[in-house]
């Protein structure tokens, strides 16, 4: 059973009906929840016998109608979409509850969702933070590594590939391939999401890092047959948990003190060249995203950074 609200908007004090208090002894000694959450429970259908109380209306008469004209009014009052989730689903058990005692033929809220909570913005690193984590440089033992390593974050950063598509890569093109480098044409051809082949361009400083790992990939990779691109040191493709792990390292010892995965590197790239361009479309082409609307959460990103600036910086922003 989901967890019933906690947040601060507290219903105003109602005497419980005798259903509620039945059904607070069952989850308190049937069901064995804790007396915290059979608390939180007993708030969620105080509300909901208010709310009921308000028409006015009988606990056992509320329909479908009712709780969505509720939630409605708990939305417009600023309830979070979690918040009127998360009490939507402390009325739905109390219902549930009634229909196994057959005092209701349908549950009310079943059926009833809450609304859309906003999409969480993509995690970005700054430009400065990605320009240190791109240009650290780790102290190892097998210098071979240290290269590869510098390759994936020059890629993941500079051309914005997803995980799956950087460990897809080979070192040529074969009817096998899924995806592949061409450093004379300074391009990148891989495979995405929905089997889609899109190819995005090398800058200058990935070229290189990929070229200088390549020199050293022999030192690991014995297996002429082997194709692959990125290799562990026992010369098998890398896996998207060990890049994970090695980036995550890398960031660590680089000084960052956010978390870093492959992911927030694609957003990085995209965030970063949007500031730039301004090119939404071309932003679009080179995720390899289906839709303009999945790229266009970077301009909420890139807003909520410039909204930082101004509220650090200009003085009209400054609370007194």
């Amino acid at each position: 059973m989901t967890p019933p609200s906690s947040d601060t908007l507290h219903p105003p004090e109602v005497v419980r009906d005798a259903l509620v208090l039945k059904y607070l002894d069952h989850v308190r000694f049937e069901k064995r929840l804790a007396e915290r959450t059979v608390s939180l429970y007993g708030l969620d259908l105080d509300r909901l016998q208010a709310l009921a109380q308000a028409v006015p209306l009988d606990l056992m008469a509320v329909h479908s109608a009712h709780v969505r004209r509720w939630v409605a009014q708990m939305h417009a009052r600023g309830r979070s979409a979690r918040g009127i989730a998360l009490i939507l689903s402390g009325w739905r058990g109390f219902y549930a509850w009634l229909a196994r005692q057959g005092l209701i033929e349908t549950n009310p809220v079943q059926g009833v969702r809450p609304p859309k909570g906003a999409k969480p913005l993509p995690k970005a690193l700054n430009v400065d933070q990605a320009v240190q984590l791109a240009e650290h440089r780790v102290s190892a033992d097998d210098p071979a590594l240290e290269a590869r390593d510098a390759a994936m974050v020059e890629l993941l950063y500079g051309s914005g590939l997803r995980v799956a598509e950087l460990v897809g890569l080979d070192v040529h093109d074969s009817a096998q391939a899924r995806g592949w480098l061409d450093l004379a044409a300074g391009q990148a051809h891989v495979l995405g999401k929905g089997s889609k082949r899109r190819s995005v361009p090398l800058g200058s400083v990935a070229m290189k890092a990929v070229a200088h790992w390549l020199s050293l990939r022999p030192m690991h990779v014995r297996d002429p047959g082997q194709t692959a691109l990125f290799t562990s040191r026992q010369g098998q493709r890398l896996s998207a948990d060990a890049v994970r792990q090695r980036l995550k390292r890398r960031a660590a010892l680089a000084g960052l003190t956010t978390p870093v995965h492959p992911h927030m590197l694609r957003h990085s790239f995209a965030s970063h060249l949007l500031q730039s361009s301004g090119d939404m479309r071309a932003v679009q082409e080179l995720l390899g995203h289906a839709s303009i609307s999945t790229t266009q959460v970077y301009t909420r990103l890139d807003f909520s950074h410039l909204a930082q600036v101004y509220d650090a910086a200009h003085p009209r922003a400054r609370k007194k």
